[in-house]
Formats: C-alpha cells, structure tokens, sequence
C-alpha cells in the first residue's frame, strides 16, 4: 500500500506542472479589460482606476495582453500588482477564459 500511496503523491504532484505555463500582460479590470482608462476617471493612474472598478463597480482582476483578456482565480495577490505589467504562472482553464494562478511577478 505505501508504493501506491507514494505513487499517487508523485502524480498529483507532476500533473499541475505539466499543465502550468506562463502569461505575460498588465492587471486591468473587466470593465476596462484594454487596459485603457482615461474614459472611466475612477484614479490618476490605471493602477487605482483598476482597483476602484473592482471595488466600486464589482469588476474582476484581469490579465490582458492587448489582443486577449484572462480571468485570474487569484484576485487578492493581482490587486497588489494592479496596473503593472506581470508574469502570471499558472493553468489555463478548459474554456480558455482564466487562469488558475499560480504565482504573480512584476515584469520588467
């Protein structure tokens, strides 16, 4: 039993990693999910225009790379890195709408 048990550990530890890539973009919102929010004027700065979105009008935390916009299961590490640009590690979902973080970096 002790070989099956260590096997399945191995297992459910490789298969995130096979699965895991990364995703390069800018933490925006749903609302202003191009990353452009001269026209909402909810902050000085994309970075509190895109925390105001989430907070005062109940938007998501995004990735958006200019030509797609991801989902992020992780809204409480992207609102420290909102508006900057970023890595994201972590699985893409089935429907190729969001990712289930794993990590966030800055980029430079």
């Amino acid at each position: 039993m002790k070989p099956l048990v260590l096997s399945l550990f191995a297992i459910a530890l490789l298969e995130p990693a096979q699965n895991s890539r990364t995703f390069v973009g800018s933490i925006t919102d749903s609302m202003c999910a191009a990353g452009d929010h001269s026209q909402m004027k909810m902050g000085p700065t994309s970075a509190e225009c895109t925390i105001a979105c989430v907070d005062a009008h109940g938007a998501a935390f995004v990735l958006s790379d200019g030509k797609s916009v991801l989902g992020l299961s992780d809204q409480k590490t992207s609102e420290k890195f909102a508006g900057k640009k970023v890595t994201v590690t972590g699985t893409l979902a089935a429907d190729g709408k969001s990712i289930r973080v794993e990590s966030i970096v800055e980029s430079k």
